[in-house]
């Protein structure tokens, strides 16, 4: 069979040149934001820790409590957020079907309304709504589509969610304490891994938008550096004061 710019597969005619990946707020967005938190919070931490004077046994033993109880709190967070968002989904399909059901003749001109807003003649909205309206999780999802924009079927799972944002806040969280796992107390070695850490999750993450990669890293570095030169100071100023 020839594929070129003009005919594609009979199943699938328009996924010869590209494709869509999910972007339904699923694992992407949950592991984008597990590994930023990871590495932002656990390099901050060693980075007030260390500023305070405490020695490499502390700094591992506070970066590995805040490892686990962060992952544990993402994964928590993500589970309930994207749960509440579903549940909160389906009660908004509930609602529109039911005035599916009370109401059929006002939905339909609402939709045919909607049609014509994006374009089409009264006639095509008018039996495009037609067609639509004869099945009801049809016409439900269109409705809450368009007036909305989402769709009741594409919900994301809570549990990938969850478990992405569990895995990569734990990678992002031991970046900044590979150093002292390997033995050498270093500071700013930890806070250079913590470094470059970002640039890499920031390059990564950039490849999935059309913004430069580039870009993207230098971002999440200097949002980071903002969170860790604070944190420093403030434990700088501990350190000393107790001192």
């Amino acid at each position: 069979m020839a594929i070129d710019g003009s005919a594609g597969s009979a199943e699938l005619p328009h996924e010869f040149d590209h494709t869509h990946p999910d972007v339904s707020g699923g694992w992407l967005r949950a592991a984008t934001f597990g590994a930023m938190d990871g590495l932002v919070t656990n390099t901050a931490l060693v980075a007030g820790v260390g500023a305070s004077g405490l020695d490499s046994h502390a700094i591992v033993l506070t970066g590995a409590a805040s490892l686990v109880a962060g992952a544990f709190s993402m994964a928590l967070g993500e589970f309930t957020s994207v749960s509440t968002s579903n549940s909160q989904i389906e009660h908004e399909a509930g609602v529109e079907r039911r005035a599916i059901q009370l109401h059929p003749d006002a939905e339909k001109q609402e939709l045919i309304s909607m049609l014509g807003d994006i374009g089409l003649s009264p006639q095509t909205a008018q039996a495009a709504a037609d067609e639509i309206h004869q099945d009801e999780n049809t016409a439900v999802t269109i409705h809450l589509t368009r007036e909305l924009g989402i769709n009741p079927n594409e919900t994301p799972s809570p549990w990938v969610a969850a478990l992405s944002s569990f895995v990569t806040f734990s990678v992002g969280a031991v970046v900044p304490l590979i150093p002292f796992l390997l033995g050498f107390a270093s500071l700013l070695a930890g806070l250079i891994c913590g470094g470059v850490g970002l640039l890499i999750a920031g390059w990564v993450a950039g490849s999935f938008t059309s913004r430069p990669r580039w870009l993207s890293a230098l971002r999440q570095l200097a949002f980071g550096a903002i969170a860790i030169g604070a944190t420093y100071v403030i434990g700088h100023l501990i350190g000393v004061a107790v001192n």
